[in-house]
């Protein structure tokens, strides 16, 4: 396989053209210059309301539609109407929450973990108030990972619904998605995964995942502050919409997006994909793929690549009496992302980011948003952990770097 051509790929970034190494992609990432040029020329050139008679009208609607459904076949959907554009995955996750409780009945279940972002809890958790019943799916805490063995004793036929995270945010371990799916669906329910921690390392198949409902961030994904929703076409029909109430039915996307999008960020999420297809022509050259093959391919450049930051980070961690890693302890790309978190026996997790930072090194403590599992975990006296994650422009150099600071300072 070719190796990832990183002097090329960084040059997109006008962000990464300082002294900054960024290690708090996880957070939020950095943006190729596709999508900032993209959001000014939608505010430039299409700046106005749509569904008017007039060109310019016409134009930015169907610069939405265009971006729609650009994502659709990246994601490998099924129909451009699955897509639904939000500001955040919590908002996006409330949305669907809210729709949810005005379908299920007092007494059908839901399963909910604890290892997820609060994202994908707290909004089900307050479906309890319309009689729900709420159970959860914890991780095992030894070895990191959920069990489907756990899930059966808790799934049941009033269970409506599972939802559970791609990736942990905490522990970076990648979950079974496809095999937990076809669990659910054996059981009669259905499955919302929150793709976050996942969907900036690899390529997304609804298709082939089969799941009901996927969400992620895309400005985790190098894009604006924007976000993405994905749902079964047949479902989103089905459920009750939370817009205006003329817009309900089969009116999708529109009736999950109250007030509608926002325009140029979505507009400027298409620049991630038009990002991903040139490191894509970069690395194998001109083809007649289409967009999800294409980024496949590139994603097994970037997973590969990723694999070797987190090889020299993850032996200095496991290797350092000093120091517990959170989660699995592997730097294999099959089994976790390059979101890998840790604490010093011997000191808070907030002691060590403040030191970091005067080497111009951004790295991040706490429980980033997962507070149930750092709690269950035991780690709140701790002030959570130290988090470190890293994205596909990131160097090798840049993580030596941080090893030796790190080595200095604890």
């Amino acid at each position: 396989m070719n190796p990832l051509l990183i002097t090329k790929v960084r040059s997109y970034f006008p962000a990464l053209d300082n002294t900054w190494a960024y290690f708090d992609n996880a957070g939020g990432s950095q943006v190729p210059k596709h999508v900032g040029d993209n959001i000014i020329e939608y505010l430039y050139e299409t700046n106005v309301q749509h569904g008017a008679s007039y060109e310019i009208s016409e134009l930015a609607r169907h610069r939405i539609i265009n971006a729609r459904s650009r994502w659709s076949e990246a994601i490998n959907a099924n129909h451009n109407s699955e897509v639904i554009f939000g500001p955040s995955t919590t908002s996006l996750l409330q949305q669907l929450s809210l729709s949810f409780g005005n379908f299920l009945e007092a007494g059908d279940e839901i399963i909910v973990t604890n290892f997820d972002h609060e994202a994908n809890i707290g909004p089900w958790v307050r479906l309890k108030d319309k009689g729900i019943v709420i159970k959860y799916w914890n991780i095992n805490n030894h070895s990191g990972t959920p069990s489907l063995l756990d899930l059966d004793k808790l799934i049941s036929n009033k269970t409506k619904l599972v939802t559970f995270s791609h990736v942990s945010n905490v522990l970076g371990g990648i979950n079974p998605v496809q095999e937990i799916t076809d669990f659910v669906h054996s059981k009669g329910a259905l499955v919302c995964v929150d793709g976050v921690a996942y969907a900036p390392h690899r390529s997304l198949d609804m298709q082939k995942w089969d799941v009901d409902f996927y969400v992620f961030s895309l400005y985790k994904v190098y894009g604006p502050h924007q976000a993405l929703l994905y749902g079964k076409k047949h479902l989103l029909e089905k459920l009750p919409g939370t817009n205006h109430y003329f817009l309900d039915g089969d009116n999708i996307p529109y009736k999950f997006q109250p007030g509608n999008v926002n325009f140029e960020l979505s507009y400027g999420c298409m620049g991630i994909i038009d990002y991903l297809l040139d490191i894509h022509e970069l690395h194998f050259g001109s083809s007649n793929k289409g967009t999800h093959s294409k980024i496949t391919d590139i994603f097994d450049i970037i997973a590969e690549h990723e694999e070797k930051l987190t090889i020299p980070l993850m032996d200095y961690l496991n290797n350092n009496n000093k120091i517990q890693v959170i989660g699995n302890s592997t730097s294999s790309k099959n089994i976790r992302v390059p979101t890998i978190s840790f604490i010093v026996l011997d000191k808070k997790s907030s002691e060590i980011p403040v030191l970091v930072d005067k080497y111009n090194i951004a790295i991040r403590w706490g429980d980033f948003y997962a507070r149930r599992l750092i709690t269950d975990l035991g780690l709140t006296e701790n002030d959570g952990v130290i988090r470190v994650s890293m994205a596909h422009y990131n160097t090798i150099e840049e993580v030596n770097k941080l090893i030796s600071v790190l080595d200095r300072i604890i």
